[in-house]
C-alpha cells in the first residue's frame, strides 16, 4: 500500500444541468509551469520541445550545454532563465546540477524557482549501466533527493513531481511485475537498478504529490525507428553487428521489452497534463509484448551483421572468448548479460486508465525498423569481412 502521501486525491468534478440546445464543449487540459531536470537527456530534450509545443511554459535544468537535441534530430535554442518564468508556449534554460543542494543554484534562486513552477519532471539520471555505483548514487539517489529538497523550499504551494524511473527496478525478476510492486525481495543486477529502485523509495516516502513513470528500454519510433541519440542498448548492439561480442549466456525463454520513444512521450505527456489523477501512481511506460531474444536473433538482418551464439548460463565459459572478447565481457557484455537471462511481464494498466493509450504493434517489423535506421545512420557498422551468422543455442 502507499504511504498517505501518496493517494490520489479525490477529483473534483461539477455536473452541472445541460440544456436542450447547448453544446457539448470539451474541457481544455491547463497549461502549466514545469521545470523539467536532464533537459538535454534523450528523454528531457524530447519532452521539453513537445511540452512547449502544447502551451506549457517550461524550463530546461542543464548541466552543461544549453542547446536542445530533439528526437527528430533538429535542435531548440531556448533562451536563458533570469528570474522571470517564460510564457505559455516558451522554453527558457537554466544552468543547475541536481547532485547538489539547491540543484546547484543559489539559494534565493532556488526557492525563486521552485516558487514559480506548478511541476516537476524529474528525468535527470545516469542511465549507464557500466558507470561506477558511486556515479549512481550520487545522480540517481542524491540527485533525487535533492530534487524532493528543492520542491519543498517553494514558498507556495509545493510543486508536483514527476519522477522518471525505469521498469527494470523488478530486478532480476521474471514473470508478471505489477505497477504498484517495488519491493518484492528482487536481486539487482546492477547499481543503475539498485538506485533507481532507492530513489523510487525517496518518492514515495516524500509525501509530494508524485507519480512515478517506470519505462522498459527506450529505442526508435514506433513508426520509423528515429532516434535522436544512440545510447546503453544500441552501444551494446554496435558491439554484436561488428562481430566483437560473439558468444552470449542466455535462458531460452529470455525477452526483452523494447519500447519505442514516442510511446514513452506520449505517456508522459498524458502524466503531465492529467497530473491530478495521476498523481499517487506508478505507469509501466512499456511495449507490453516483449520480444523474445530468439525473435530478435531471427531478425533479417543487413548483410554482414553478425549475430552471437547463445548459449546455456551454466555452460557459458569465459575461457571460450578471445582475449579481446574477454576484455570486452568485464567492461561491457556482463552488464548487459544479465538481461539475457529473464523474463518479465511487465503489467501496465494504469497509462490506459488515466488516458487510454496504448503502446503500438512492437513485433518483428518495428524491431526490424530499429535496426535499419541505426544502420543507416551509420551507427550500426556491419563487418563485411564476416558471413552474415546465424543465431544458434548450444
Amino acid at each position: 500500500m502507499f504511504s498517505h502521501g501518496w493517494q490520489r486525491p479525490a477529483a473534483n468534478i461539477s455536473l452541472a444541468p445541460k440544456s436542450e440546445h447547448q453544446e457539448t464543449v470539451v474541457p481544455r487540459l491547463p497549461r502549466r509551469r514545469i521545470l523539467v531536470t536532464g533537459a538535454t537527456g534523450l528523454i528531457g530534450s524530447e519532452l521539453c520541445g513537445q511540452l512547449a509545443e502544447r502551451g506549457h511554459a517550461v524550463i530546461a535544468l542543464v548541466h552543461r550545454r544549453h542547446d536542445i537535441l530533439r528526437n527528430n534530430g533538429s535542435v531548440l535554442h531556448p533562451e536563458a532563465y533570469t528570474g522571470t518564468p517564460p510564457g505559455y508556449g516558451a522554453l527558457q534554460w537554466a544552468a543547475g546540477d541536481i547532485r547538489k543542494p539547491s540543484l546547484g543554484l543559489e539559494a534565493k534562486e532556488a526557492v525563486a524557482l521552485a516558487t514559480a513552477v506548478e511541476l516537476i519532471v524529474h528525468c535527470a539520471a545516469e542511465t549507464n549501466l557500466s558507470a561506477a555505483s558511486d556515479l549512481h548514487q550520487s545522480v540517481n539517489v542524491e540527485g533525487t533527493r535533492n530534487v524532493i529538497c528543492f520542491a519543498r523550499t517553494s514558498r507556495g504551494p509545493v510543486p508536483g513531481l514527476v519522477h522518471l524511473s525505469t521498469a527494470y527496478v523488478s530486478g532480476e525478476r521474471s514473470g508478471y511485475v505489477a505497477e504498484e510492486e517495488l519491493d518484492a525481495g528482487q536481486r539487482f543486477a546492477n547499481s543503475y537498478e539498485a538506485s533507481k529502485a532507492t530513489a523510487e523509495k525517496l518518492v514515495r516516502a516524500s509525501g509530494l504529490r508524485a507519480a512515478i513513470a517506470r519505462p522498459s528500454i527506450i529505442v526508435g519510433a514506433s513508426d520509423t525507428g528515429a532516434i535522436g541519440r544512440f545510447e546503453n542498448l544500441y552501444a551494446f548492439l554496435r558491439l554484436i553487428g561488428a562481430g566483437r561480442i560473439t558468444l552470449l549466456p542466455a535462458i531460452p525463454d529470455a525477452s526483452l521489452d523494447l519500447v519505442p520513444i514516442d510511446h514513452v512521450m506520449g505517456g508522459l505527456i498524458d502524466i503531465i497534463e492529467n497530473f491530478e489523477l495521476a498523481a499517487g501512481k506508478i505507469f509501466h511506460l512499456v511495449s507490453g509484448d516483449p520480444a523474445p531474444l530468439a525473435a530478435l536473433t531471427a531478425l533479417d538482418y543487413p548483410t554482414g551483421f553478425h549475430v552471437p551464439w547463445l548459449v546455456c548460463p551454466e555452460r557459458f565459459d569465459l575461457s571460450q572468448l578471445s582475449r579481446a572478447e574477454r576484455a570486452i565481457y568485464h567492461s561491457v557484455t556482463s552488464a548487459y548479460a544479465t538481461y539475457l537471462r529473464r523474463n518479465p511481464r511487465f503489467v501496465a494498466q494504469n497509462l490506459g486508465a488515466l488516458s487510454g493509450r496504448a503502446c503500438p504493434r512492437t513485433g518483428p517489423e518495428f524491431l526490424r525498423r530499429v535496426v535499419e535506421y541505426a544502420t543507416a545512420a551509420g551507427y550500426l557498422r556491419p563487418n563485411t569481412d564476416r558471413m552474415t551468422g546465424s543465431a544458434t543455442s548450444i
